[in-house]
This record gives structure tokens, sequence and C-alpha cells, in this order.
């Protein structure tokens, strides 16, 4: 009579493993609508709170051109062409400081979803660059407002030409307040955007997608794409192009710094390659 052998039971698994609390696919959507009314709601009511305050927000946004417009003379004054230009424009004002002020609810609503998937050593590895993206996003748009943008106003007011005796004809910027919002939008998120390209990379050499190496060897490849970059995103003029060119080029120093301290040496893939034969030594021996 054959015995039957014990069956070893698998000791539980850790509450910071995925595989603990996994969840099926409806399950999964449920969460992620939680996640979005939550962060939709936030956004509404953030909405509703700055649009009493438009007027005010778009007085900040348009101070740089103000005291541009105070230092080179001419017209000191905005203009709007269509009837719902002035209230559409305010509109879009709220929103754009809605969106400001709710992004850590919306990173935290989608942390809260990605983050149960995720192991420990995962969660570990990722956290500092999500606290590092916002935090450069606000430099790049600070750098914007306060350098940028008075430079390059500054520089686009000086062709202005103002009369010198009755009869001269002039020639004055009169800029519409949708324009002027839709280039300060177009300013704040690609210096934003820009500022995140050593999160970018270096979490890619974190994880061991490209390394400094390589970063280092496609330095030529990466100023052309850089210069490029910064010429189709800015006021066609040279101020604003450098502006962003140049803080880029030295954060992708940086970068390559960061890769070689976080990227994989290595003698790290040759310790991870004789483990793994030791484990297949070990196995074949058994």
């Amino acid at each position: 009579m054959n015995a039957s052998l014990p069956v070893k039971a698998s000791p539980p698994l850790p509450p910071d493993d995925p595989d603990s609390h996994s969840m099926p696919l409806l399950e999964h959507l449920a969460e992620l609508r939680k996640r979005l009314i939550y962060s939709i709601i936030t956004l509404i009511v953030a909405f509703f709170i700055a649009a009493p305050l438009s007027k005010d927000i778009y007085a900040f946004l348009a101070a740089p051109l103000a005291h541009a417009m105070e230092q080179t003379g001419g017209s000191n004054q905005m203009i709007y062409t269509a009837l719902a230009e002035a209230f559409m424009t305010q509109m879009k004002v709220a929103i754009f400081a809605a969106a400001f002020v709710t992004f850590p609810v919306f990173a935290h609503q989608l942390w809260q979803f990605v983050a149960p998937g995720l192991y420990k050593h995962e969660k570990r590895a990722i956290v500092p660059f999500l606290f590092a993206a916002p935090v450069l996003f606000f430099l790049g748009g600070a750098l914007a407002y306060y350098v940028v943008m008075p430079m390059a106003w500054k520089f686009l007011l000086s062709f202005q030409t103002l009369p010198a005796a009755p009869g001269d004809l002039s020639i004055q910027m009169m800029p519409k307040v949708s324009e002027y919002l839709d280039t300060f939008m177009m300013m704040i998120l690609a210096f934003g955007l820009a500022f995140q390209m050593p999160v970018l990379l270096v979490l890619l050499a974190r994880v061991g997608i490209i390394s400094a190496h390589t970063l280092s060897s496609k330095r030529r490849y990466a100023i052309i794409i850089i210069f490029i970059f910064a010429a189709f995103v800015t006021p066609p003029d040279v101020v604003s192009m450098m502006s962003l060119a140049v803080p880029m080029l030295a954060l992708y120093e940086l970068s390559v710094i960061g890769a070689r301290m976080v990227g994989k040496k290595p003698e790290d893939d040759a310790a991870d390659g004789s483990d793994s034969d030791g484990e297949d030594t070990d196995f074949n021996a058994a």
C-alpha cells in the first residue's frame, strides 16, 4: 500500500509582495475609476476656487510682459479681438491654476494605484524620482518666469518704432490676451518638461536600460537634439532658445554623473552571473 506523502505548505507571502493581494481585472478597473473620480472632483473644486481669482492670476502671469513694456516704452496694454476671447482666457487661466494646484493630488492617486503592484525594492528605487520630478518642474517654470521671459519679452519689444516727431509712423506691439496666455503656458510647460531630463535618464540608468558610457559617447547627438527641441518650443528668438538650451546641456551633464552613480557596474553584472551559475550548479548536483 502506497503511503501518501505529506504536502508541504508554502510559506505565506509578505504583505509587500504584489502577489499577496492580487485582484482580478474588474477590481483593478474599479480601483482606477475610484482614483480618477477623486482626482477629477479635486480638480473641479480647485477650478471653482480659482475662477473668481482668474483676473489676479492673469495679472501675475502677465507681469513679466508688463515690466518689459514699461522699460521699453510704447503701448502698455493688451487687447482682445473676439467677444468671448477675454472670458475664455479667464476660464483657461482658472483651469491652468487648478491643474497646477491639484497636480500633487493626481500624482498621489496614481501612485496609490500603481504602488500595490510593485515590490519593495522597486518602490525604494522609484520614490526618490517621484520627489525629484515636481521639484525640477517647478525650478524649470521658475527659470522661465523670472529669468527667460523678462529677457525674451524685452528683446522682442525692442523692435518697436516709436514716433520721433509728429506725423512719423509708429510700430507698436499690442498683444492679444489669449495669444500671450498660450505662449506663457507653452514656455512654462517646455521648461518644466526639459528639466525632467535628469529624472528620466537617471531612472533609465538605474534600471539598466542605458549607461553613463552610452550618454557620454552620444553627447554630440544629444547637443543637436537639445538645440532642435529648444528652437521648436520657444518663441522665434535667439535669447529664448539659448536660455533653454544652455540649462538643458548642464542638466545632461548632471544626468551623466547621476547615471554613473546609480547605474550597474560591470562587477555587479559579474556577481549576478556567478550567482546564477552557482544556482545552476547546485540544481544539477541535486
